[in-house]
């Protein structure tokens, strides 16, 4: 059911039959928030020091899908405003996803605790504040941590991706897609890094550089930096991050039965420590969402708003191709009805191109000890529009759980740039007991799913065993993905030992003279190079 605060209202009289109350300055900043359709409610204007509650601050929801920013020095609420948005966005139907840093957004589902500070800010900005839980669905990265298991195979997961987690050069990545172009014309499934290791190997050696012939070369030396890459990775514990069963990102598309939107909460808390890696696997799930969505145009409210946090690691030594690959997707996928919000400490870890299509800004405080700081602080207020506010001194005075927020209006225009006190969440703000959350995993529909990994036959199997024993596992033939599922015994961490177990193999002349097969037919691959078959199940 709709939240009362969210429900569709008509503020503009409300704002005039009060009027005589507001100084003429903020009438005017607040009349820029009077919207008729639904909205959701951010807070109240700061105007001279003083909070005044009758000003309402709100963003139109169907302006979500426009994209936005977040952003705020350390300790400034970000995090509490990324949860007071999901909430009302759950209740008005539309799912959510949410990065968790920290592991303090797990209490999206539990019913938030009244004390002195809630029923304060709640009085503050005249909010009717009742702790309610949403429903939300768990996840973690290959099974790191509380969560159901999100894994990618290292086709889907594509060459554009995966250059970015092992820091290849130009030159490299190019190389890495020539690989995977190989391997998908020859039907040679990628499933985890071993799959990878053993094309890479085949690849460089005698027969193998005949293969590449008439696509192009793949030196020694390329390749010896792109295994050496893969063994750095895997020795980071990445393995268990590619593999099957391949997360579906339609699962994050679900409502309740209640018709809320469910909130779908990564915690990356346990993989922090390799920021490349889970930076890098959300923008792959944003990338297959763009990649299998059809297009709506115009929607009333979005199908999904996408938080990304921790931003800036996106860009950080991100090649040409990545950077414009991130935002042609950030400027298509809105008319698919997917919004995206940038959560990072200032906009300058966004790049301009990117940092142009976001309609929505939310900007907590900022500090200002540095000459650094200082020019961060200069390069903030250059992107917000003309206000009577004196912005610098606003951004470094601004309290915890206080922003300066502009959205884009209904008619799609900026609206007057607004200092906020935000409202407090109705869930808890922090994590949920792990009692809770181990059961709510265990008893998620989703659970039984994704929950445990298997290892079919791909290209590692197929470019390593011997002929006789390669005739005999075809003739018995391959299982489908439910069969594995129930079958299949636990992933091995078998590697590959030397090359000739890979060119010593009698399958490799028959793969080397087949042509592509159905599989290498039906991959297609996106902006960022990922890759969906067309048996894919769908939402």
């Amino acid at each position: 059911m709709p939240d009362r605060e969210t429900m569709p209202s008509a503020p503009a009289p409300e704002v005039s039959e009060r009027a005589a109350a507001l100084p003429q300055e903020a009438l005017k900043i607040a009349s820029g928030y009077a919207f008729s359709g639904p909205a959701l409610h951010l807070g109240a204007l700061l105007w001279d020091g003083t909070c005044l509650p009758d000003a309402q601050i709100r963003v139109p929801l169907a302006m979500l899908n426009r994209h936005g920013l977040v952003a705020g020095a350390t300790g400034t609420g970000k995090t509490k405003t990324l949860q007071l948005i999901a909430e009302q966005l759950s209740a008005q139907g539309v799912p959510v996803f949410l990065a968790d840093i920290k592991g303090d957004l797990s209490g999206i589902a539990a019913p938030g605790r009244a004390d002195a500070r809630v029923e304060g800010r709640a009085k503050d900005v005249h909010q009717r504040w009742t702790g309610t839980g949403f429903p939300a669905e768990y996840f973690a990265l290959g099974g790191i941590g509380r969560g159901i298991p999100v894994r990618a195979t290292v086709t889907g997961f594509g060459p554009v991706l995966l250059s970015k987690v092992l820091r290849l050069n130009r030159t490299q990545e190019q190389s890495l897609a020539l690989i995977f172009h190989y391997a998908d014309g020859k039907g040679l499934e990628l499933i985890d890094l071993k799959d990878l290791r053993a094309v890479v190997t085949f690849l460089t050696s005698d027969e193998g550089r005949q293969e590449l012939k008439t696509i192009g070369g793949l030196s020694a030396a390329t390749a010896g930096v792109i295994l050496r890459s893969l063994t750095a990775f895997e020795a980071q514990g990445a393995s268990g991050f590619f593999g099957e069963p391949e997360f579906d990102t339609a699962e994050l598309l679900r409502t309740g039965e209640d018709g809320r939107g469910i909130v779908s909460v990564l915690e990356l808390n346990a993989v922090q420590d390799r920021p490349q890696l889970f930076s890098t696997f959300l923008m792959w799930l944003l990338a297959d969402l763009f990649h299998d969505l059809p297009e709506l145009g115009d929607v009333d409210k979005p199908r999904l708003v996408f938080f990304l946090d921790e931003a800036h690691l996106l860009f950080d030594d991100a090649s040409e191709a990545f950077l414009e690959s991130i935002t042609q997707t950030v400027r298509l996928i809105r008319s698919k009805g997917v919004g995206v919000f940038f959560v990072t400490q200032t906009p300058r870890d966004v790049p301009a191109d990117v940092l142009a299509q976001l309609g929505n800004r939310v900007q907590h405080a900022l500090r200002a000890f540095t000459p650094d700081d200082q020019k961060a602080l200069n390069a903030t207020v250059k992107t917000f529009p003309k206000s009577p506010y004196d912005l610098e001194e606003v951004l470094t005075n601004l309290g915890t759980g206080e922003a300066v927020v502009t959205v884009l209006s209904e008619k799609g225009a900026p609206t007057p740039v607004a200092a906020t006190r935000l409202r407090a969440p109705e869930s808890l703000m922090g994590p949920v007991g792990q009692e809770a959350l181990d059961r709510a995993v265990e008893e998620s529909p989703l659970y039984e799913r994704y929950a445990r990994a298997v290892d079919r036959e791909s290209a590692y199997e197929r470019l390593t065993a011997d002929k006789a024993g390669q005739g005999d596992r075809r003739g018995r033939g391959a299982k489908g993905p439910d069969e594995m599922r129930d079958a299949a015994p636990p992933v091995e961490e078998e590697r590959p030992s030397a090359v000739e177990q890979v060119v010593g193999s009698g399958v490799f002349k028959s793969l080397a003279r087949s042509v592509g097969t159905q599989i290498g037919r039906e991959i297609t691959r996106s902006l960022f190079g990922t890759a969906r078959r067309s048996g894919r199940r769908r939402r």
